[in-house]
């Protein structure tokens, strides 16, 4: 007789706004313009959406000057990218498409709004990260500085910024570890000017309250995603810290840990934004193969945020 499992399923889950109209953008340029259609930097950060959309004609690069054929359109990705991108694409006189997510091209215009007014500018942010590269080259060089820890907050002297100072933040972040981080940011700089509304995105607010509401009760947490998926990367963490231990992230490839499935009575599943719901079910399958699921969804939130596409596919 196979062991019962009580499944909790974190909603919402999957794919956001950002990430739905940006492969739709993908999608949409290939109707338009037909097979190839470049991309700098994968659209989205989950390997089976970009091997989907290659199977499709698409051909991911990481720089401009890799595109072979300039008369075919260039497609740049959700994470935004700086301001030397489209210039570039101009210079080469490349058709281009931007699929940035909105809520990260709002985050850009504060930058730029801050700097217009004066403003010293900190970005809470994961260096590297395409979005805080593409946030940071909105402006000149040395514009911004990024912060990533409270040990990089407690390096920081009030004497080291001549000018008012403001904060922006990566969309993507741990919404608990980011309030550490201001918290102190305005205990150190009392007159610090923030966010009129946060720039952590609702997707990612949401989906870390639902894995925050059913972790504590979980043996185990999967979290399907892109190990360079930010917000997945985080869901790992915030399903830790709200009391699930055994988290793991289902990346491409990561085997089913079956003995740790043996060992627990409830799992706790989500997925990144960037993941297809496809990938929670085969998960979810998979573990009825060995076992006798009972699965109860628990919703924190309910999403109807959508983006409206580039006028150029309309």
């Amino acid at each position: 007789m196979k062991k019962k499992i009580k499944i909790f399923l974190a909603s919402p889950r999957g794919f956001c706004a950002g990430v739905d109209r940006a492969i739709e953008i993908v999608n949409k340029a290939l109707d338009k313009y037909g097979a190839p259609v470049y991309v700098r930097h994968e659209i989205v950060h989950n390997k089976q959406v970009v091997e989907d959309l290659k199977n499709r004609g698409a051909i991911f690069i990481e720089e401009l000057v890799e595109i072979k054929d300039s008369t075919r359109p260039v497609i740049f990705s959700a994470h935004g990218v700086p301001k030397s991108v489209p210039a570039e694409a101009i210079n080469k006189k490349l058709k281009y498409v931007d699929a940035t997510c909105p809520l990260v091209s709002k985050v850009h215009r504060e930058s730029e709004q801050l700097y217009k007014k004066g403003f010293d500018i900190i970005l809470i942010g994961h260096n590297h990260h395409p979005e805080v590269v593409g946030t940071m080259g909105q402006l000149p060089n040395g514009s911004i500085k990024l912060i990533e820890t409270i040990q990089d907050v407690e390096k920081m002297n009030v004497e080291d910024f001549k000018k008012p100072l403001a904060y922006i933040t990566q969309t993507t972040l741990s919404v608990d570890d980011t309030k550490e981080i201001i918290d102190l940011l305005k205990k150190k700089f009392p007159k610090i000017k923030g966010p009129v509304k946060e720039d952590i995105c609702y997707a990612t607010t949401n989906r870390q309250k639902a894995v925050k509401e059913i972790a504590k009760n979980c043996d185990l947490f999967f979290v399907i995603g892109s190990r360079n998926s930010s917000n997945s990367v985080r869901l790992v963490e915030v399903a830790k810290k709200a009391g699930c231990k055994n988290s793991f992230l289902m990346h491409h490839g990561r085997e089913l840990p079956i003995e740790e499935i043996k060992s627990s009575t409830t799992i706790g599943i989500s997925s990144g934004a960037s993941a297809p719901e496809r990938l929670v079910q085969n998960l979810i399958n998979e573990i009825k193969l060995n076992f006798n699921v009972s699965i109860k969804e628990i919703k924190v939130a309910e999403e109807k945020v959508v983006f409206k596409l580039p006028k150029e596919l309309n």
